[in-house]
Formats: C-alpha cells, sequence, structure tokens
C-alpha cells in the first residue's frame, strides 16, 4: 500500500488526526483576510466586462500579415476605446472593441480594410448591444440564485438545514474569491466565465456533500454516547475524508492548470483563459472551504443546539472522573457512535459493563465428563 494509502486509512480509523474543527478560528481568519482582499479588488479594479455584457464590437478579418498588434493600435486610434486583438490560426485576426457606437464601429472598420488592404465589406463587424450584455447579465444572476436556491433546498431534505447554511455560506465563500481573482488579474468576464463559476460550484458542493454524508453517518446516535463531543465526531469525519478530497481535487486541477497555462499562457487561446482561470480558483477554493469552512461552521451550529451542550457537558464530566482515576480519557482506537466497539449505556448515561464475547462465553462453561 503506498505511503499516501496507509495514511487515509490511518486517518479513517481515527489513529492519527488533525485537529481542523478544534482550530476553526484559525481558518475563519484567514478566509475572512482574503475574502476582504477579493472585495477591495473588486472595489478598486472593477470587472473588465467583455461585449457580450458591456455592448461593443467584433472585427473579423480576412487572411492577411498584418500582426495583431499593429491591428490593435489601428481599432484603438479609430475607435477611441481600448481593443482587444488575436490572430486566429494563420491568417485572420479578431478585433474586439467594447463600448463603441455605431458611428465609431463604421470608422473602425473601415481603418482595419485601408490597413489590410481590402475593401469594407471584407472586414465582417458583429455588433453588440449594451442592451443585449444587460438581458444576458440578468440572466445570469438569475441562473446563480436559481442554483443557490435549489442547493439549500436539497440539502435541508437530505442533511439537515445547519448544514444547508454551511454550504451556502461556503458556496458564497468560493464565488467571492474567484471573482476578487478576476478583478485583481484583469481577466475579461464572458460567458464562458459564467460557465466556468458554475461549474466550480458543483465540484465544491461536491466535496462539501462527501464530508456531510459521512458526519451525518458518523453522528447518528449521538446522544446515546459519552466518548465524543459532536466538534470531535465532525472532526474525526473530516479526517476520514480528507485525502480523499485531496485526491479528488489534485485530479481536478492537473488538466484545469494544463488549459490555464498552457492553452491560456503558452498558445494564447483567449476562450480558454475565460474558463480556466475561474475553474482553477474555484476548485482551490472549494477544495479549501469544504475542510476548512463548511464542516467546522456546521460543529459551530450544532454545539448551540441544547442536545450537544448537554453530551459536551457528559463527555467533560466521564473524562474528569476518568482523569481523577488516573485512566485515559481516549483510546485512538475507539469507534464513533454506531461502531461495533460502543459500549452501551444506561438511562443515566452511565458505561454499562461489556458483554462477552460468544468465545469467552463459551470457554466459561462446565466442560462435562468425557465417555
Amino acid at each position: 500500500m503506498s505511503k499516501l494509502g496507509n495514511l487515509g486509512a490511518r486517518l479513517y480509523r481515527g489513529e492519527v488526526g488533525y485537529d481542523f474543527v478544534g482550530k476553526r478560528k484559525i481558518w475563519y481568519g484567514i478566509s475572512i483576510l482574503i475574502t476582504i482582499t477579493a472585495i477591495v479588488g473588486l472595489a478598486v479594479r472593477g470587472l473588465n466586462m467583455g461585449i457580450e455584457f458591456s455592448g461593443g464590437a467584433v472585427f473579423t478579418t480576412p487572411s492577411t500579415s498584418v500582426s495583431a498588434e499593429s491591428a490593435r493600435e489601428i481599432a484603438e486610434e479609430a475607435s477611441g476605446h481600448t481593443a482587444i486583438a488575436q490572430k486566429l490560426g494563420n491568417g485572420p485576426l479578431r478585433i474586439q472593441v467594447s463600448d463603441v457606437t455605431t458611428e465609431q464601429s463604421r470608422a473602425t472598420q473601415e481603418a482595419l480594410a485601408k490597413k489590410l488592404g481590402v475593401s469594407t465589406d471584407k472586414v465582417n463587424t458583429d455588433i453588440v448591444g449594451p442592451s443585449w450584455g444587460d438581458q444576458i447579465a440578468n440572466k445570469a444572476w438569475t441562473g446563480l440564485a436559481v442554483f443557490m436556491i435549489l442547493v439549500v433546498i436539497y440539502l435541508a431534505i437530505a442533511f439537515e438545514w445547519r448544514m444547508a447554511l454551511a454550504a451556502l455560506v461556503a458556496l458564497i465563500h468560493d464565488l467571492t474569491i474567484t471573482v476578487g481573482v478576476y478583478a485583481l488579474v484583469g481577466f475579461e468576464v464572458t460567458p464562458g466565465t459564467v460557465i466556468g463559476l458554475l461549474t466550480i460550484l458543483g465540484y465544491s458542493l461536491y466535496d462539501t456533500v462527501v464530508v456531510f454524508d459521512g458526519l451525518k453517518e458518523s453522528s447518528k446516535d449521538i446522544t446515546k454516547q459519552t466518548r465524543f463531543t459532536y466538534s470531535e465526531i465532525a472532526n474525526r469525519s473530516l479526517n476520514g475524508t480528507l485525502v480523499r478530497s485531496i485526491n479528488t481535487t489534485v485530479v481536478a486541477l492537473l488538466p484545469v492548470a494544463g488549459l490555464l497555462f498552457i492553452g491560456g499562457g503558452f498558445l494564447g487561446a483567449g476562450m480558454l483563459n475565460d474558463i480556466s482561470l475561474a475553474l482553477f480558483v474555484g476548485l482551490a477554493a472549494g477544495a479549501y472551504s469544504s475542510i476548512f469552512i463548511a464542516t467546522p461552521l456546521v460543529a459551530d451550529f450544532k454545539e448551540r443546539d441544547p442536545q450537544m451542550k448537554a453530551l459536551a457537558k457528559r463527555v467533560r464530566a466521564k473524562r474528569a472522573a476518568q482523569a481523577a482515576k488516573g485512566e485515559s480519557g481516549e483510546d485512538p482506537r475507539d469507534e464513533v457512535p454506531g461502531g461495533e466497539d460502543e459500549e452501551p449505556e444506561d438511562a443515566a448515561g452511565g458505561v454499562v459493563a461489556p458483554r462477552q464475547s460468544a468465545a469467552r462465553s463459551r470457554g466459561s462453561r462446565p466442560q462435562g465428563k468425557r465417555r
């Protein structure tokens, strides 16, 4: 078995572990700092909206030897607005200019045609009005809101409202960080960006649901034992799925990193940048939030429940009694509630003497005379 697989097995059995839930205030502080940075970047720099949202014009030229840089300078001089030019393969050029009027787009088309030495009708022009961009933006926001509502409803039914609320906070956390990085980097926001954002929400939610499913199973009949508090069971459950979460995230990030750094960086494919940056940042933020934010938040919410407060009080009392007797407060081989090794308790919360095994019982019976 590999070292990582062996570590995963030991984490699952509770033999080793890291106190993620117990140190939740540290993770909350880190998340707040990152979120504030993202919000400041969004407020100061703003988002570089593509023409699909802000309106503008896209010019496609026939095959030419003119460089993309020269075409960009001509378009900016003719329109008076910032332009983005890309070489499509070895021939045509695609020049995008935002916030231009019909007259400005016509002047830009004529200037490009003159530079290329072709007739004006050879330069294809697509104009996107700002009203159409507003409609696209509104539909994107509507789709995001519907997604969030459905997620909360599903999680509230499948698990409970505390887990649904924690998952919602984690999703908003991931979105805020991703949008803030877009503002700081200055990448253009296009429909591809929206697709990437919706995709990362699915990945983040998947990771969170895996952890929540293990936590739900581990915390079944939790009030019938006095070994662990809810936070401790949540931490054990989180450690049990830790290696799986890391493997899933790494496997998902590798191809996305290839799209971002090779496809977008070396090959200069603009559309790949739009999608891959959102995926890369969102996947990393989603893995972080499912481990460091969602589960600790659930533990925080649950520990406010009167039953969980009473359980924590019984656990502390039992450990104090064990410490007074010089006994160990917790065996690392102990099972979480519902396990086969769980000792039954009486109504007062005291541990009843464990039942003898069948083999031991058979061994203690008086044996008859042999004939």
